[in-house]
Order: C-alpha cells, then sequence, then structure tokens
C-alpha cells in the first residue's frame, strides 16, 4: 500500500498536471473572455441589501466603508494546511476555504473541521475537480452534493457557495447550483500559483492586482502557497486592507444562489 506521502504527491502532480494544461486558457475565458457570464461584484451585493439588516449580518468589518479583502484558498485541505491555518490563526485573518473532496477532505477530515472551528468559511470545489461545462446535470449534481454531505458531517454546516473548477461555469450549472442552494464564487486576483512555487513572485503577483473587494485566489495545494501567506497578510495590512471571508465581504447583502460572484 502506497504511504500517505506517496499518495499527497501523486495528487498534487495529478492535480498540477491538468493544471498546467488548461489553467491558462481557462483562467483567460472565466475572467475576461467570456462575455455572456454576468457576475455580480461585492459591492453591489452589499448595495442591494436593506440597511436595517446591516449590523446582524456583518462578521469582522463593514465592508461598505472598510477597505475589505477576502483570501480564498482551493484544492484544499493538503499536507501544507495545518501550516496555514497557523499562519491565519496568528494574524487574525479569516479565509475562504473551496475543498476538494477526494485525495482532500476524504484524507484531511480533522483539518476540515479546524478550518470550520477557528471561523473560517468552508465552501465547496467539487469532489474530483471534473470540469462542470463538460458534465452531464446528473454528473454536475453529484460533484456538488458529495462535497456538501460531507462537509456537512463533520462541520455540522452545508456549504452555500461554490468554486466551479478552472472558473468553467454556464447556465446549467447557474441553474443547478440555484436547485441545490450555492452560489458560486470566482475571482479577481490570481497568482497563478500552480505555475510556480516561487513564494517571491506569487507575492508580487497578488499585490500587484489586488484592489478594495479584492477575491484572491490562491492553492495550499502547492509547495509555494502558504510560505507566501505571512508577506502577503502583512503587506496588505499596511495598505490599510481588512481581511474578510467571501460572505462578510458581500455583507449585509447575501450570496445569491445561482447568481456568480466575482
Amino acid at each position: 500500500m502506497p504511504s500517505l506521502t506517496t499518495k499527497m504527491t501523486n495528487t498534487r502532480s495529478r492535480f498540477r498536471g491538468t493544471a498546467a494544461l488548461a489553467a491558462a486558457g481557462a483562467l483567460t475565458l472565466a475572467l475576461s473572455g467570456c462575455a455572456k457570464l454576468e457576475t455580480t461584484a461585492p459591492s453591489s451585493a452589499r448595495g442591494a441589501a436593506a440597511t436595517a439588516q446591516a449590523r446582524a449580518a456583518f462578521g469582522t468589518a463593514d465592508c461598505r466603508r472598510a477597505k475589505c479583502v477576502a483570501l480564498t484558498f482551493d484544492a484544499g485541505p493538503s499536507e501544507h494546511s495545518a501550516r496555514l491555518l497557523d499562519i491565519l490563526k496568528e494574524k487574525q485573518v479569516p479565509a475562504t476555504f473551496f475543498l476538494l473532496g477526494r485525495h482532500h477532505i476524504d484524507t484531511y477530515p480533522e483539518l476540515v473541521k479546524r478550518m470550520a472551528a477557528e471561523g473560517h468559511e468552508v465552501a465547496s470545489h467539487t469532489w474530483t475537480h471534473r470540469i462542470l461545462t463538460e458534465s452531464t446535470p446528473d454528473q454536475i449534481r453529484e460533484e456538488l452534493e458529495h462535497p456538501n454531505r460531507e462537509i456537512a458531517r463533520l462541520t455540522g454546516r452545508r456549504p452555500t457557495l461554490m468554486r466551479p473548477p478552472q472558473g468553467r461555469t454556464d447556465d446549467t450549472v447557474h441553474d443547478i447550483c440555484r436547485e441545490l442552494g450555492m452560489s458560486e464564487v470566482l475571482w479577481s486576483v490570481t497568482a497563478k500559483d500552480y505555475r510556480t512555487d516561487d513564494s517571491d513572485l506569487i507575492t508580487k503577483r497578488v499585490l500587484d492586482q489586488v484592489s478594495r473587494d479584492g477575491i484572491i485566489l490562491l492553492h495550499d495545494l502547492y509547495d509555494g502557497t502558504v510560505p507566501a501567506v505571512p508577506g502577503i497578510i502583512d503587506a496588505l495590512k499596511e495598505r490599510g486592507y481588512v481581511f474578510v471571508t467571501v460572505p462578510q465581504l458581500l455583507a449585509p447583502g447575501k450570496a445569491v444562489p445561482g447568481e456568480v460572484y466575482r
């Protein structure tokens, strides 16, 4: 039987190989080239909410006034996630984790529990990283429902947010997310950490792109990412940013099932 280290090395290799072949085109499509994809900005979600709801809905900051940013991590938990959680706890920074199922949730269930217990938002990145736009409706439902069941079993709370693999989504995905009570979350900042283990480069890419209401995409799966996180946090705090989860970024609004946020 292969060791856990060997299994995780193989998992990273498979995931990295898929990303290296398809991620560049997919990210371009999702973030700039898909003219028909309608997304909602965090500021628009906040503006749609009634003022009377504000105080009850807020987490750590009022992002209508504060310069907020959301750290999000895809494709964990992994062997690096415990260290990441230590860093976030030390820095007092909440994050949103879009978790993979197979070889991740089922390999590190205690880390899923810890994420929820320490105040992070636990969300879905599907069970097997299947490209949803190339899947049947039944396959899409299973990719979303399987991690939902496992996360709910481990944390007591069913996810309401998901991030489609490679950011690929369409009307069928929107409709099924609406049916399942889930909202889609894309990103506005990417370090492309699936292409490099250079922590300094990852840090620079984030800092060069970030602006108010930014949703930062990182992967705690890769070796260079977690070492970059302290520098990213410290630099953005120096610039006056406040870190929040994605739901806190939208507050006093709430994510609407079937809608896409970026």
